[in-house]
């Protein structure tokens, strides 16, 4: 396990040195880990809290990490030597992997003392930003496909090792059946996906000549790539032969690819010949620069794709390249005393949520998700008496259940620096979310104008939060 503390802002360890010399390190803080509003998405798909976990469990400073800080920076001797046994004491709580949040409301809660919470931040935010949007664009393709399979295929155009290896796990939690990264497969359990390259192809004298050999060394396992040369003249015939030929055999074999070309016009004809010929249950396998938007367009023009494989637009999110995920103080207690935070700022949307919280998702009779509640941790909440849900803002808008139910999302991870959250595997956390996604009405997933899910305040909190705007401002907004 590699050990990440060091991974940090170095204005982090700049404060929690200030902190030493003035002796206030020890003040518990709590901290919110969010997103805000982003024009691209509508909700984000919770992950990467397996590595946050790992993170924390493994925070140390080594000593050749102290002897760095103590050439490269002006730290007191009194604060490296703290170092040597710093260690996370406090608590975090987190909504589990592969459950849908939205903006503004507490993915991850960490209360702990002050320098420590302030440590992790960078980490903590690295982790969960990156694994929640890659989960994210995943879930959004899934969506798109229907009841396509989708297999993430891409490794060779992440941003590094890391992106590549848990970007691919993400990928999983929001909706992927597999993978083409063989680590990540490795590592997490995952199903490995792929075929062949058109180099395969390329390597043979003819095309016939590289399916025939592909499918002699995996009679169980034919998926052949059909647009090296020319897809309908060329590809799918000789593929159709070889399938013959497989057949013959007593083979099934399992079907063809597609990765260039229009998709949509090539794969209706690829159907057409593969049926006339009696291999109805021949698979279509597409790839080739595929997001959630040209997948929704292929199912418009009647494609007949069985399977994508979609790779750079996914595993970099390409046309939302950051979550926007923040962290910031909500709370913090000296002497026994809790004061809650705030942020204000001329951006209304950029005023945080003071105190120390909790967020709670109230389902219909339908047994639908009907809006999620950001309460105070300790406000409680009887489900046999009407609830009445109000905008965080637009206090006139307003709308009271009566029969409905309440399902606290924020769960124990650490409790004291010990952990009490134990990991599903990455197989559950997928299945969660697919729960998760059954749970909403379409509208509120849908890609293109997604209806806005009610993400209110309760009372508590939103009288807090305007007490505390006015004495910060005068009552001048």
């Amino acid at each position: 396990m590699r050990n990440l503390t060091l991974m940090t802002d170095l204005y982090e360890l700049t404060m929690m040195n200030g902190y030493s010399v003035l002796g206030t390190d020890d003040k518990t803080a709590v901290f919110d880990l969010f997103f805000r509003h982003a024009g691209q998405i509508s909700y984000a798909v919770s992950a990467g809290l397996e590595q946050a976990i790992e993170y924390i469990n493994n925070l140390h400073f080594e000593e050749d990490d102290i002897e760095y800080l103590r050439k490269n920076t002006d730290f007191s001797e009194k604060f490296l030597n703290e170092l040597r046994t710093f260690k996370f004491t406090g608590d975090i709580y987190s909504v589990p992997e592969g459950t849908l949040v939205f903006p503004d409301e507490p993915i991850l809660i960490v209360r702990a003392p002050l320098a420590q919470a302030q440590l992790i931040e960078p980490a903590l935010l690295n982790i969960i930003n990156h694994q929640t949007l890659i989960a994210t664009k995943a879930s959004k393709v899934k969506m798109s496909a229907g009841n396509a399979s989708v297999a993430e295929f891409g490794l060779r155009r992440a941003q590094g090792p890391d992106a590549g290896i848990y970007g691919a796990r993400a990928s999983v939690i929001g909706g992927c059946s597999g993978t083409s990264n063989v680590l990540t497969g490795k590592l997490f359990d995952v199903p490995i996906k792929g075929t062949m390259a058109h180099s395969w192809i390329m390597s043979f004298p003819t095309e016939l000549e590289a399916f025939r050999k592909f499918a002699e060394i995996y009679p169980d396992n034919t998926l052949l790539l059909v647009d090296t040369y020319d897809t309908l003249r060329s590809g799918v015939p000789n593929a159709i032969k070889v399938f013959d030929e497989l057949r013959a055999k007593g083979k099934k074999p399992v079907g063809i690819r597609l990765d260039s070309g229009d998709l949509a016009y090539l794969s209706k004809k690829a159907r057409k010949m593969l049926d006339d010929a009696g291999h109805k249950d021949a698979i279509i396998f597409a790839s080739c620069d595929l997001d959630e938007y040209v997948i929704s367009s292929l199912n418009e023009q009647g494609a007949k794709i069985d399977a994508y494989g979609v790779g750079t637009r996914l595993i970099t999110s390409e046309n939302m390249p950051s979550l926007g995920g923040v962290y910031k103080l909500s709370e913090l207690t000296e002497n026994g005393v809790r004061v809650p935070k705030i942020k204000i700022s001329d951006t209304h949307e950029k005023i945080t949520n003071p105190g120390f919280k909790t967020l709670y998702r109230v389902y219909d009779g339908d047994g639908k998700a009907f809006a999620d509640l950001i309460a105070l941790e300790y406000e409680r909440f009887d489900a046999t008496m009407p609830l009445t849900l109000t905008h965080p803002t637009m206090r006139w808008k307003s709308t009271t259940l009566e029969k409905y139910t309440m399902k606290k999302l924020l769960v124990p991870v650490f409790r004291n620096g010990k952990q009490v959250y134990k990991s599903p595997s990455l197989s559950e956390s997928a299945e969660y979310c697919k729960r998760e996604k059954a749970s909403f009405w379409d509208e509120y997933l849908r890609n293109v104008n997604p209806q806005i899910y009610k993400v209110d305040l309760s009372d508590a909190l939103y009288e807090l939060k305007q007490r505390l705007i006015n004495e910060r401002t005068g009552g001048k907004q």
